[in-house]
């Protein structure tokens, strides 16, 4: 009788699980789907390695039907991956470092493009989130790839931005670029991921300490761009960013309960689009632990 393709394997067959990945491409930019893994705190070394080594080509990789996976089993996964490094400014349950994000709850819908946490300067390198409640329709996640928005920039403007900074905030304009702000989200944003300023600067183009890539450093948490008047930044950052979210150069995701989604969070922005009304859906995310990113002149990022 043939064994299912994720039954546990013995300790001897995992200690030489190296068999390749199952991987689907998805889009032209980034992302594949990975079948015929369980994720554990279980796997073996090359299995864990594999998942890496596709990730940093991919960018993001999605593993569907994972019901397996608790909140203590997506932390175990995660911890072979890296440290684990709760979110800065949302409130956790003690020992864990998982963040709920709850559509129903104030701050649940990220709808606004971004990568993670760059408004401190050693922001996360890798997130995986689990699908906990999935609405019946909407509420997919897109990813842009910020190596192929600045391989694909015109080399005057790759000159330009080699040589710019950006200041780095959770104190944002929330409101500006979402079509839907509750009065519950407002507060959430006001009183809980407000509850500690961070400003940090970063090079608008970093360099991957892994792949070597030179990616953009873009997103929501983007204050403005050092040195230059408001309406300079705007319209820079506008090009700039309006460059990495092309259609092109993106994948979306349309979630399943018990999927998850892994991404390189120095290689990428998301938005979770906001599509669903009032229906239930509610994610978990945990993050691991990253480091300043370097210019192409190989200064790091400084907190202010």
């Amino acid at each position: 009788m043939s064994t299912p393709v994720d039954a546990p394997l013995s300790p001897e067959a995992a200690a030489a699980d190296d068999t390749p990945l199952q991987l689907r491409r998805l889009a032209g930019a980034l992302g594949a789907e990975v079948s015929g893994v369980q994720l554990s705190g279980a796997l073996p070394q090359p299995r864990i390695d594999a998942i890496y080594q596709a990730l940093l080509r991919h960018k993001v990789l999605f593993f569907r039907g994972q019901h397996h996976l608790d909140d203590e089993g997506q932390e175990a996964f995660a911890r072979r991956l890296g440290t684990l490094v709760p979110h800065p400014t949302q409130p956790v349950a003690r020992g864990s470092a998982i963040l709920e994000l709850d559509a129903s709850r104030g701050g649940g819908r990220a709808d606004s493009w971004h990568t993670d946490v760059t408004f401190v300067p050693a922001y996360p390198k890798l997130s995986i989130l689990r699908g906990v409640t999935i609405p019946e329709y909407g509420g997919d996640t897109v990813w842009a790839n910020t190596a192929t928005a600045y391989a694909n920039l015109p080399e005057p403007l790759q000159r330009l931005a080699d040589g710019l900074w950006a200041l780095h905030s959770n104190e944002y304009d929330y409101a500006a670029n979402r079509n839907h702000v509750t009065e519950q989200a407002l507060k959430h944003y006001q009183e809980v991921f407000l509850s500690t300023v961070y400003r940090t600067e970063h090079p608008l183009v970093h360099v991957h300490p892994e792949t070597g890539e030179r990616n953009l450093l873009l997103g929501h948490f983007v204050q403005r761009i050092l040195g230059l008047s408001k309406s300079e930044s705007d319209r820079i950052f506008g090009l700039l960013q309006e460059r990495t979210i092309r259609l092109e150069n993106t994948v979306r995701w349309s979630w399943r309960q018990g999927d998850v989604a892994i991404w390189d969070n120095r290689a990428t922005q998301h938005y979770a689009v906001n599509d669903y009304g009032d229906q239930p859906r509610v994610v978990r995310r945990v993050t691991l632990d990253g480091e300043r990113a370097v210019s192409v002149d190989g200064r790091r990022s400084v907190e202010r």
